[in-house]
């Protein structure tokens, strides 16, 4: 009996040892996988940063100020704007009470050879110079823009003070701008300029190169579903009305999944590429725009302090959506109707900000 006892609390010892053993492992395992957790997110982290990278419209994560450009789109300078198409943003508002507008065209991290015809400014185009801490590009203002400018303190390459009536073959010293030979044409429709000089005036001025602010849009990588979306409506064509004598037209072209552009019924050209512009993203909305106070040549202000509706048309369908802009340097926000943040496919966008009086039509 003794025999037997003993044999059994000692091969009792060795199934607590393996049981103490196979306790100790599991609680190992556990420490490990907690500890491998952390490195876990790491590694995905960089992953979701990926993802935002396949965007090609610009690189979201970059912290690069973009230049914003005062382009001439006179009737007559048309003709010769170069690389539109390359800008990432493009605003077009009225410019005076006749319908004419112009454009603030924003680029980013590019290297572009030449960009114009380069323009004057109005003070409301301040405002979305600010709501992109952009370095602000132009060739000359109005009265109450220049002292706005300074007031504002906005970092500006001005073509008054750094142009040059020479041709680029010609330029020197600290101009940053050129005015190509055009028989017939006014001197005011030929000034142009390129990335590389406005970086090096940028470093001339020593302005900032690098921005904390986000990109005024949200981009997604992936094709948005818009048809199936809430409040979309088909959009194969769009006119866009400033005034009787003065519309844009997108039609939708299915195969390239872009808008063609065209300006009073002809097609919108780009000089260096000699294609008609394609837009990606439109996003269209409506504000008052009245006499400014004191002015003498017809000149503007645009209320564009609060809130409204809109559209976002991608893909051949229109999408209805809310803006709103609390103060001149805040950047506009646009949401969905349901309140969320707006975002748009992958691509350029025209930013049109039409009189509230005019038509816009959809089909």
């Amino acid at each position: 009996m003794k025999k037997f006892m003993r044999k059994f609390f000692k091969q009792k010892k060795i199934y607590l040892a393996i049981e103490f053993i196979l306790l100790v492992a599991i609680i190992v395992g556990i420490v490990l996988l907690i500890l491998k957790k952390e490195p876990m997110n790491e590694v995905e982290k960089p992953k979701e940063e990926e993802k935002q990278k396949e965007v090609s419209i610009i690189d979201v994560n970059s912290k690069s100020r973009p230049f914003a450009i005062m382009i001439n789109n006179a009737s007559e300078a048309r003709p010769y704007q170069r690389n539109l198409q390359q800008a990432y943003i493009v605003y077009e508002i009225i410019n005076y009470a006749d319908g004419s507008t112009r454009f603030l065209a924003l680029f980013k991290d590019k290297d572009i050879d030449e960009i114009g015809p380069i323009r004057s400014t109005r003070h409301y185009h301040l405002d979305y110079v600010l709501e992109n801490d952009a370095i602000f590009v132009h060739w000359g203002y109005s009265p109450k823009a220049q002292t706005e400018i300074k007031s504002l303190g906005i970092d500006n390459i001005n073509g008054l003070t750094y142009g040059s009536d020479s041709t680029r073959e010609n330029i020197k010293g600290n101009s940053y701008f050129w005015t190509n030979k055009v028989a017939n044409l006014s001197i005011a429709h030929r000034r142009f300029t390129s990335t590389e000089l406005l970086n090096k005036a940028t470093e001339k001025l020593k302005y900032n190169k690098e921005t904390d602010q986000e990109n005024l849009l949200k981009y997604t990588a992936k094709e948005l579903d818009v048809k199936n979306m809430a409040n979309s409506t088909v959009a194969n064509k769009v006119d866009i009305y400033y005034n009787k004598t003065n519309n844009m037209t997108y039609e939708y072209n299915p195969e390239t999944k872009t808008y063609l552009r065209s300006v009073k019924g002809v097609a919108h050209m780009d000089a260096a590429t000699n294609k008609q512009l394609e837009v990606k993203n439109i996003i269209t909305y409506k504000i008052d725009d009245v006499p400014l106070a004191g002015d003498t040549e017809s000149r503007l202000d645009l209320k564009n302090i609060g809130t409204g509706s809109g559209y976002y048309i991608t893909d051949g369908y229109a999408i209805e959506i809310n803006w709103s802009k609390k103060c001149r340097e805040c950047q506009t926000k646009y949401t969905y109707k349901d309140g969320s943040e707006l975002v748009l496919n992958d691509g350029n966008t025209f930013i049109q900000i039409q009189p509230k009086e005019q038509e816009l039509i959809i089909s």
